[in-house]
C-alpha cells in the first residue's frame, strides 16, 4: 500500500476490528445505508465492509475500488458478477457466525415450543395455577422431527445439536444430493414440509430459492408445526405465511429477515399470531461480532497489499 488507502464501513464494525485497520487505511463509516448514501461515500474508496447491501450499481459509483470483503457470509448483498467484470474482488467470512445463528434457530423453537416468556407474564398477571394449567399444552423438542431446508454450514450445525443435543429426527434438502451429513434423511422438498414438526430455512438466496417457500408448500405442514427463517426474507412467500398464521394453518414461525429492512411499523406480520419477530440478528452475538470484525479487517488488508485473502469468492477478478 504505498499511499493511505480508504475503506468504507457500511456502518460501524467491533472495536478490535477498527483497530486493526485504523493505523493502515482512512476509515470512513457511511452515516446510513440508504442506496445514495452509500454510492456517494464510496467516491473515494479503495475497499468496502459489507453490513448492510450495497446498490447493484455500486461499482459504477466507486473507481477507487479493489476489495468488497463481507462482513458476514451471505452474498447477497454484494454485486458479485459486476465486480468480477470491473477486477474487483470479493471475500466472505465463511463460518464466523455458524454456531450465533444455528443457537438461535434452537433458540426460537424453544420459544414457540415451551414459552417460558409467556409463563412467566401469566404467573406474575394471573397466578399461580392459572400458569401452571398452561404448561399442559405445551410440546417438547425431544422425539419430534425437525425439516432442514439447505443443509449447509448452519444447516449442518443444527442438525447436529438438534439430532445430539435434543434427539430430535431430522430430515434435510440440499442443492448437492447424496451430500448430507450421517444422521440426516434426505428427502424432497414437499416431503420436508409434510413430515416436519418444526422446519428451519437455512438456503442461500438465489434465483432457485427466490419464493421457493410457497402457498403450496406451507399448505404441506402438518397443523402444529411450526417454522423459522434464518435465511433471507424473499426465500419466502410473506402474503402466504401471514395467510397460513392468520388462518392458524400451521402452528408458528419465527421470522429474522423480511423482504424489507427495517421492517416497517405498519407491516401485516405485527398483526399475526404465534409470531416470533426479531430485526436480522441471528448472527450477531459478541462472540460473532469480534471474530467477523476482526476477520473482514485481516481480508481487506490482505487484498490491499496485493495479497490473496483467505476465502475469495470470485477468483475470476485477476483475469477481468
Amino acid at each position: 500500500m504505498s499511499e493511505t488507502p480508504v475503506v468504507l464501513l457500511t456502518s460501524a464494525m467491533h472495536p478490535d476490528g477498527e483497530a486493526i485497520l485504523a493505523p493502515l487505511v482512512r476509515l470512513i463509516t457511511a452515516p446510513d445505508a440508504r442506496p445514495e448514501t452509500l454510492r456517494t461515500w464510496a467516491a473515494e474508496a479503495d475497499g468496502i465492509i459489507v453490513r448492510a447491501k450495497l446498490p447493484d450499481d455500486i461499482v459504477d459509483h466507486a473507481p477507487r475500488l479493489k476489495a468488497m470483503v463481507r462482513h458476514g457470509v451471505g452474498l447477497d448483498f454484494i454485486p458479485v458478477a459486476a465486480a468480477t467484470a470491473r477486477g474487483i474482488a470479493v471475500a466472505n467470512l465463511p463460518g464466523s457466525n455458524t454456531n450465533a445463528v444455528a443457537e438461535y434457530v434452537m433458540s426460537a423453537l424453544m420459544h414457540l415450543r415451551r414459552p417460558l416468556l409467556r409463563l412467566d407474564t401469566q404467573l406474575r398477571g394471573e397466578g399461580w395455577l392459572a400458569a401452571r394449567a398452561s404448561a399442559d399444552s405445551l410440546s417438547e423438542l425431544s422425539a419430534s422431527t425437525l425439516g432442514i431446508l439447505g443443509v449447509g454450514t448452519i444447516g449442518r450445525r443444527v442438525a447436529a445439536i438438534a439430532r445430539d443435543g435434543f434427539g430430535m429426527k431430522v430430515l434435510g434438502t440440499s442443492r448437492r444430493k447424496g451430500s448430507l451429513p450421517s444422521g440426516v434423511e434426505e428427502v424432497s422438498l414437499p416431503d420436508l414440509f409434510a413430515g416436519s414438526d418444526a422446519i428451519a430455512v437455512c438456503c442461500a438466496l438465489t434465483d432457485e430459492t427466490r419464493g421457493m417457500v410457497n402457498r403450496d408448500l406451507l399448505g404441506r405442514m402438518r397443523p402444529h408445526a411450526v417454522l423459522v427463517n434464518v435465511s433471507r426474507g424473499a426465500v419466502i412467500d410473506t402474503s402466504a405465511i401471514i395467510d397460513a398464521l392468520r388462518s392458524k394453518r400451521i402452528g408458528g414461525a419465527a421470522l429474522d429477515v423480511f423482504d424489507v429492512q427495517p421492517l416497517p411499523p405498519d407491516d401485516a406480520l405485527f398483526d399475526c399470531p404465534n409470531l416470533l419477530l426479531t430485526p436480522h440478528i441471528a448472527g450477531i452475538t459478541a462472540t460473532s461480532s469480534r471474530a467477523m470484525g476482526v476477520g473482514s479487517a485481516e481480508e481487506m488488508l490482505r487484498i490491499l497489499r496485493g495479497e490473496a485473502p483467505l476465502n475469495l469468492v470470485n477468483p475470476a477478478y485477476k483475469s477481468a
